[in-house]
């Protein structure tokens, strides 16, 4: 037996419900995110810290655009790390102090063409990346006597790197790539490896790399100011795929 075609007055009806919802939608104003005056405010993030229940966290951060934050236009130049090919936005509980009490952080990357995120570890949170544009080079060693594990994630795959785990990201190829990397911690903290390794006294430097040839300040002030700032230029391969100059 045929299915009766639905009426005109049901398909008029479908239609004006679809329309009315429609521009529903497009008078819902966007969200606002937090403003630059709450973030990083040392004064509510104090009152944060010693509030002693949820509910009196929710009594300070009393507005809507407390609990949203923008990775495309954060509260702060402080929570962006800006380099020659790239740059890192985070979310920690400084900049977003809604994460407060909730045990999350959030960092995204925006990196160009053949962009380096220099290796680097988190002192207090293993971190979970996932590329949600382009592809995504990645390599960790977990500590002393560890296998290096390297992998090449497509969009959408994820991978993982423990908690203190050196490890670097990378773009492969010629056009911007983003990845987004999740943390189990509000203060999950980065230090890039190298940048930090020459912080050290000179005569500690001295000794880290005195072996078949001399070395002595001058060299360690050049090797100083050859370490780029995080996000860099990458992979010599892909450079000369790309055409790009590395410095």
């Amino acid at each position: 037996m045929a299915v009766p075609a639905p009426s005109s007055v049901k398909l008029a009806r479908a239609a004006d419900t679809a329309a009315t919802n429609e521009s529903t939608i497009q008078t819902i104003p966007p969200a606002e995110s937090i403003q630059a005056g709450r973030s990083g405010n040392q004064t509510l993030l104090n009152e944060m810290l010693l509030a002693a229940t949820a509910n009196n966290r929710l009594a300070i951060l009393n507005l809507p655009s407390d609990h949203v934050y923008d990775f495309m236009n954060p509260p702060s130049t402080s929570a962006v790390t800006q380099g020659l090919d790239g740059h890192i936005v985070r979310a920690d509980r400084k900049m977003f102090p809604a994460l407060i009490g909730n045990g999350i952080g959030m960092a995204m990357g925006f990196l160009g063409p053949c962009g380096f995120n220099t290796p680097h570890v988190h002192n207090r949170g293993a971190e979970m990346n996932i590329p949600v544009i382009g592809r995504l080079g990645t390599e960790f060693i977990l500590e002393n006597g560890a296998t290096l594990i390297r992998n090449n994630l497509n969009t959408f795959q994820m991978t993982i790197f423990p908690q203190g785990a050196i490890h670097a990201e990378w773009n492969p190829h010629c056009t911007n790539m983003t990845f987004v990397a999740a943390f189990p911690s509000e203060d999950f903290g980065v230090s890039q490896i190298a940048n930090r390794q020459f912080s050290f006294d000179d005569d500690l430097l001295e000794g880290l790399f005195a072996s078949d040839f001399a070395i002595n300040g001058r060299d360690i002030d050049q090797f100083k100011s050859a370490i780029p700032e995080n996000v860099a230029f990458g992979v010599g391969s892909c450079l000369a795929a790309c055409g790009i100059s590395k410095r």
